[in-house]
């Protein structure tokens, strides 16, 4: 199912590179059961709609799951160098 928050596949091709590049390096330990388009599909589907994360539909991953990545990335200064760079190129 896809949710008017959820990136399209142009926006994604343009999306993934800028992520990739920004996210810090860590040791993989196994690999992912979930894609970043996915997990970041579903911090943008709380954010969006602001409900609580044990409420995201099931159409995504764990909401355990996306909170972490959220939390990670917020911490690291993931989304803030996105929005930066995405700013920029958009201007």
């Amino acid at each position: 199912m896809t949710y008017s928050s959820d990136f399209t596949d142009a926006e994604w091709e343009i999306f993934e590179p800028l992520l990739l590049e920004i996210l810090p390096t860590k040791k993989q330990t196994r690999p992912s059961n979930w894609t970043k388009r996915e997990i970041f599909n579903g911090i943008l589907y709380q954010l969006k709609n602001g409900c609580n994360w044990q409420d995201l539909p099931k159409d995504f991953p764990p909401y355990s799951t996306v909170y972490w990545h959220y939390k990670q990335w917020r911490s690291a200064g993931v989304l803030e160098e996105l929005m930066s760079v995405l700013l920029r190129t958009c201007a």
